[in-house]
């Protein structure tokens, strides 16, 4: 079955034109063909993510029973992770974008691709819920929940993580500026839906949840470092307080250029759904690093 859902993901990312640009930038595909990971739903990373997260983040079970699905056994579970790899123009022009030393602001047609992403995630969940009860499955979606919210109170963290959701999966492990990196990269978006199909397990190639970053692995690199104008990445991680306040500076001058033709936003914080800036994102720390496009510690190992 997972080999069928991929060919399902493939020709949805082929198809939707959710996933288009807009006509000014070219009308092509934001994201190229997905990845999946599948996961057990009593593995017991997702009660590790109570203590890495926070006690709210949310397990598969708990997640299934608060979208008003029947209690189950957790072994029955799986939960699959979804990666959207950004094709190579958003990816080429962002890098490029940065090697000229315009670094003010991250590149245009990486804002516009970030904001029309969340509309194509949200629908590819959808889709996925859709293919499933099709087959005879129930599904959830984590970023579809009155379940889910952001939550502001002392730091940032959200009642369902799709990166750890990508990491439980296998599909990859944390860097120093706190992306996934996948066997395509960091520069990539997730999704998961919980569902009770029987699908088989992609088990993690390693419980170390820094595997594929040079910085940990070898004590090497920096580079998000080095790019990141806001000062928010350290040898000691990723500052997300730091990282939104310069997140904010950067988006009063794109939204200033581009908001006419963003797609608007809300957003579950604190349990509330709040209408938001269109989101544009930074991105510094993703480009122009070893581990944009690949898994640089596999390069290493061939």
């Amino acid at each position: 079955m997972n080999a069928e859902l991929l060919e399902f993901l493939k020709n949805q990312f082929e198809i939707n034109s959710l996933n288009r640009l807009p006509e000014q930038y070219g009308s092509g595909r934001i994201f190229s063909d997905p990845l999946i990971g599948v996961a057990r739903g009593d593995d017991h990373i997702f009660q590790k993510f109570k203590e890495v997260v926070d006690q709210e983040h949310m397990t598969p079970l708990e997640l299934w029973v608060a979208e008003g699905k029947n209690k189950i056994d957790p072994s029955e579970l799986r939960v699959v992770s979804i990666v959207f790899p950004y094709v190579d123009k958003i990816r080429n022009g962002s890098k490029n974008w940065m090697k000229k030393g315009r670094t003010l602001l991250p590149a245009e047609i990486y804002c516009v691709g970030r904001n029309y992403a969340n509309e194509f995630k949200q629908d590819t969940c959808k889709e996925v819920i859709d293919y499933f009860k099709e087959k005879g499955y129930k599904a959830v979606a984590g970023m579809l929940s009155e379940a889910y919210s952001l939550r502001t109170v002392d730091r940032f963290y959200s009642t369902w993580s799709e990166r750890h959701a990508a990491f439980a999966s296998g599909l990859g492990t944390f860097s120093l500026h706190e992306a996934v990196i996948t066997e395509v990269g960091c520069n990539v978006r997730f999704a998961s839906v919980v569902t009770n199909a029987p699908l088989e397990i992609t088990p993690r190639k390693s419980d170390d949840p820094y595997a594929n970053c040079l910085y940990y692995a070898k004590g090497t690199c920096r580079k998000c470092e080095e790019n990141c104008p806001g000062n928010a990445i350290t040898a000691e991680g990723h500052d997300k307080n730091q990282c939104y306040y310069y997140g904010r500076i950067v988006a009063r001058k794109i939204l200033y250029k581009i908001r006419p033709i963003l797609k608007p936003h809300w957003r579950r914080i604190d349990f509330v759904v709040k209408e938001q800036e269109p989101p544009v994102g930074c991105g510094f720390c993703q480009f122009n690093v070893p581990c944009m496009d690949k898994n640089p510690m596999a390069e290493l190992k061939k």
